[in-house]
């Protein structure tokens, strides 16, 4: 399995309009090919009338699966273009559709894919990207009079909390590396002068948005 993985936050999509020509970039997870067949030919069936819809997409745990779709646009100037977008942000296990509603305009080989990566591109920026790490739960039982001097420890050291339940006492599931498991323990009991103690949850995929500087 994967220690770690990127992908997009959620389904989305993104227009943009280029000498009147649209452009409307069709972002989905998927999980098998016959996901992304599928994706693409339900974008078609909803935009039969545009005059192309190009795809791309990439999908395994190392991009074992990949494919594109030029869909009558000049060879080269579409489905490889999206697939490169998707190939340069690491993303995994993604199908993309960008439909086009010509303007009047022809915009060339270079102007296509300028559009093409472009739409798709901005797509990806306007969704955002998560990275999915591979990540033991580890539930933190405690008082309620600890429970702000933890949260102020989980925020500085950047330890990801997936819930935190309220009843007669705190219980919080920190999501931390399996190899980082005894010394996130260590530390919580000396904050906490032993005043805590700890349950396993899974071994789980958890996804934070990647905060790009």
């Amino acid at each position: 399995m994967l220690q770690t993985y990127r992908t997009i936050k959620a389904d989305h999509q993104h227009e943009i309009e280029i000498k009147k020509s649209r452009f409307i970039c069709f972002l989905k997870r998927i999980s098998s090919e016959k996901e992304a067949k599928d994706f693409i030919q339900q974008i078609k069936k909803e935009h039969w009338k545009a005059n192309h819809n190009c795809s791309a997409f990439v999908l395994g745990e190392r991009n074992e699966i990949q494919r594109s779709s030029d869909d009558g646009e000049p060879s080269g100037t579409a489905g490889v273009p999206i697939l490169e977008v998707l190939k340069k942000n690491d993303l995994i296990n993604v199908c993309a559709v960008v439909t086009r509603y010509f303007g009047g305009t022809k915009l060339g080989a270079g102007g296509l894919i300028r559009a093409y990566s472009g739409a798709t591109a901005q797509a990806i920026t306007d969704v955002g990207i998560v990275e999915g790490r591979l990540q033991q739960e580890i539930l933190v039982h405690l008082n309620y009079q600890n429970w702000g001097k933890l949260e102020n420890f989980l925020t500085q050291e950047k330890i990801a909390v997936k819930e935190t339940q309220f009843t007669d006492q705190v219980i919080t599931t920190c999501m931390v590396d399996e190899s980082s498991v005894a010394d996130f323990e260590s530390q919580v009991t000396d904050l906490l002068n032993g005043q805590a103690h700890f349950s396993n949850g899974a071994v789980t995929y958890f996804e934070q948005l990647i905060q790009e500087d």
